[in-house]
């Protein structure tokens, strides 16, 4: 499952991956996600949170990687991912970023919901 989430007011952009994600569930994320992002200002932060992702394989790849170009093209700040605690449930999230997010945009990796809530206060 693929949820997308824009708290305009907070220039917060939120995506949920939770239980088995499918390819499929991917691209529609992809495709919603670009509409969300159609008027959204640069300096905007962004919650990866896959904390509940169960599996997902690696042909979702080509789909999150458009996705972090998507937001890296209008201007992502802040990024902060919550993994899979499990890291065979990681299909290189940290490699990809270094590939599809410019050099000054902020990736930070969290063990917890917490301490991810903390940093998007900032």
């Amino acid at each position: 499952m693929f949820r997308t989430e824009l708290d305009r007011s907070r220039r917060l952009l939120k995506i949920t991956v939770a239980g088995h994600s499918t390819p499929e569930e991917a691209r529609s994320c992809l495709e919603s996600l670009r509409s969300l992002l159609t008027d959204i200002q640069p300096g905007f932060k962004l919650f990866a949170d896959l904390g509940d992702l169960l599996s997902m394989p690696t042909t979702s790849a080509p789909y999150i990687a458009q996705i972090m170009e998507s937001c890296a093209e209008k201007g992502v700040g802040l990024v902060v991912r919550l993994l899979p605690p499990e890291p065979s449930k990681d299909i290189g999230f940290a490699i990809m970023s270094h590939f599809h997010y410019a050099p000054d945009v902020r990736i930070v990796t969290c063990a917890t919901r917490e301490e991810a809530a903390s940093l998007l206060l900032e």
